[in-house]
């Protein structure tokens, strides 16, 4: 287990908004994180979240923008953010674009090269980061849960769907629900997971949340998924795919529900970020 180095901390709500550094294994580098420790953390274990970003994201953008702090206070809830991407491994081209590369691990496990020996991020979020988290931090070992915005949504769902019975809830902001039939899915799976874009990959399909639900067998699974109406980026999203998907599933309860004007941004995160929180709250206090 790694040693983790604390980087900075900040007093909020009546709790710790820290973030550290530390050694992966899984992805070979220097990874950053932020951990929200709520006063009630001080008292003995609590639940954990975990929070997975967007494109273009780091650790940072969650714990500034969200608001999030005032409820996890509120419920006792350790929130966890980790970054999007491996940093700074030296990849030819890892800098080249916003949709591939560094902050667009797309929290797939890469199997091939140059990307395999780093972009690892599914084994990190799934694996490698939890046992830390619970190893340094007062957690409640078995009850977390996870959600994400749009890049970040698409990997809390695939989390979720893949990792059956670890998490007792799920949550996502304009996820990409159907990557294997959007741009900046075809484009990140060709890269990561092989294949070609514009053509049908079946080893594909086990990282699309539209295609998992359709196979879906672990314990029930209740999802929320807030989409904004105005969301420019909707073609890329596609939330009817995973809403006819999971049309006749008898495990999954999902809810999506469409904001009126709202778009893509964290305004629209921190407008119903509460609503999320409390969400999993219900199966993390249970």
């Amino acid at each position: 287990m790694s040693e983790i180095t604390l980087v900075s901390s900040n007093k909020s709500f009546g709790g710790w908004q820290k973030i550290y550094s530390h050694e992966s294994t899984e992805l070979q580098c220097r990874m950053n994180f932020g951990v929200y420790l709520p006063p009630q953390a001080e008292n003995g274990p609590v639940p954990v979240i975990y929070w997975l970003s967007g494109l273009t994201c780091t650790e940072a953008n969650f714990i500034q923008k969200a608001g999030a702090q005032k409820y996890a206070a509120e419920h006792g809830i350790i929130i966890v953010a980790p970054d999007t991407s491996p940093r700074g491994v030296n990849i030819p081209g890892e800098d080249d674009s916003w949709d591939f590369g560094s902050g667009a691990g797309f929290y797939v496990d890469a199997n091939q090269e140059p990307w395999k020996k780093h972009y690892k991020m599914f084994s990190y979020i799934t694996s490698e980061l939890p046992s830390l988290i619970n190893s340094k931090f007062p957690t409640i070992k078995d009850k977390q849960s996870i959600m994400g915005h749009s890049m970040g949504g698409h990997g809390a769902l695939i989390c979720a769907l893949k990792c059956q019975g670890q998490y007792k809830s799920v949550s996502a902001f304009a996820p990409i629900c159907n990557p294997v039939r959007s741009v900046w899915g075809q484009k990140a799976f060709a890269g990561y997971l092989g294949g070609k874009e514009g053509e049908e990959n079946n080893h594909w399909k086990v990282w699309d949340a539209t295609e998992l639900s359709k196979v879906y067998n672990g314990p029930p699974l209740d999802i929320l998924i807030d989409q904004g109406k105005d969301d420019s980026f909707m073609v890329e999203l596609q939330p009817e795919s995973l809403i006819a998907a999971v049309k006749d599933a008898e495990a999954l309860h999902v809810v999506v529900r469409m904001q009126e004007g709202y778009d893509h941004s964290y305004f629209f995160i921190a407008s119903f970020i509460e609503d999320h929180i409390k969400h999993h709250v219900k199966y993390l206090k249970s």
